[in-house]
């Protein structure tokens, strides 16, 4: 994986050049939406455990065979792998999206997934279906990132009930629209 800087850098030495004006303007760009892309990577991290479990139960409440006896959620010990491998996929999908270049994802997560998943007989219809689930909780918790709360001393309350962070102000499109392709990179690897 290569984040934007060594991207950058590896580029302009294959070229044998110095780093051009495109890709300046470009790690320019990069850095003005540092702390916008920082705080989406945060919504989706520190909402991480809400957003999988809500999305195997949505998942589940379309499915309800998977945790009848045989369903692939069933016994308990699958319906904690399916969480866990939630995670794992939320995990990547934020290194991705912090590192803004998704080769992280598909080198680690996407690279044979479907292939494990048919192995182990997992529906991927519904894996595909929970990573959905996923991405618009996500995508929620994103956009959360560029709206003013009006602070009052419950909204304080819950704050720190809840452990999220305050976030700066800004236009969180472009992230979001990012995170976006990401999840729909895992959904289409899955189909």
């Amino acid at each position: 994986m290569l984040d934007a800087f060594s991207r950058a850098a590896v580029s302009a030495d294959a070229k044998t050049a110095c780093i051009g004006a495109g890709e300046i303007a470009s790690l320019k760009q990069y850095i003005a939406k540092a702390n916008t892309r920082l705080d989406a990577v945060n919504a989706i991290t520190s909402n991480a455990n809400c957003i999988v479990s809500d999305a195997v139960a949505g998942m589940i409440c379309e499915n309800t065979g998977l945790i009848q006896a045989g369903g692939n959620c069933y016994p308990n010990r699958r319906m904690a792998a399916c969480l866990r491998d939630g995670e794992i996929i939320l995990r990547y999908i934020a290194y991705a999206l912090l590192a803004g270049d998704p080769s992280v994802l598909d080198d680690r997560c996407l690279n044979g997934l479907k292939e494990t998943y048919i192995a182990l007989g997992v529906p991927l219809t519904s894996q595909a279906r929970a990573v959905a689930i996923m991405k618009a909780s996500s995508l929620a918790h994103i956009n959360e990132t560029n709206t003013e709360t009006q602070m009052t001393e419950s909204n304080r309350m819950l704050q720190q009930r809840y452990n999220k962070m305050a976030t700066v102000k800004g236009d969180c499109s472009m992230v979001s629209a990012e995170a976006a392709s990401y999840f729909d990179r895992v959904i289409s690897a899955l189909g």
